[in-house]
């Protein structure tokens, strides 16, 4: 019978694999967490902030008059603060909004200065939504109650 003897296993020998794979590991991760820095950097970055928009044509539309609450009216004319991506606007929709955001309101509320204005701001948000950015501003250039 022949017998083998094996060399007792050396103590650094089997901790160096070990040490190398995790420094490999470390350079793998610092390499992804670099790339992925430099890809936000590139692609997702915000821009900042947006320049305000160049103020176009005013398009000042007939003034229309809406039934409020009492058998009142209100004899309502308007403008808009067109931007200068704007070249061909209706104003169709900003009529619409006024007609939606007047009708039925009571006479004392909209004689207001303050309630008056806080509906020209909603008017506005409004307006920016449905031309899509293309109104900067409304102006009322007529505002009669009776």
């Amino acid at each position: 019978m022949s017998t083998t003897t094996t060399a007792p296993p050396t103590p650094g020998a089997e901790e160096e694999p070990a040490k190398g794979g995790k420094k490999k590991l470390v350079i793998v991760a610092a390499l992804v967490l670099v790339l992925g820095g430099a890809g936000y950097w590139f692609f997702l970055k915000p821009a900042g902030p947006t320049p305000p928009p160049e103020p176009g044509e005013v398009l000042v539309m007939e003034p229309v008059q809406i039934n409020l609450e009492g058998g009142r009216y209100l004899r309502i004319g308007i403008a808009l603060q067109l931007t200068k991506a704007a070249y061909d606007a209706d104003g169709s929709k900003a009529l619409d909004a006024v007609i939606d955001l007047f009708s039925g309101r009571d006479m004392a509320e909209i004689s207001k200065a303050k309630e008056r204005q806080e509906l020209k701001e909603e008017l506005l948000e409004t307006l920016v939504d449905k031309y899509e950015g293309k109104v900067m501003g409304v102006y009322f250039t007529e505002f009669v109650t009776q």
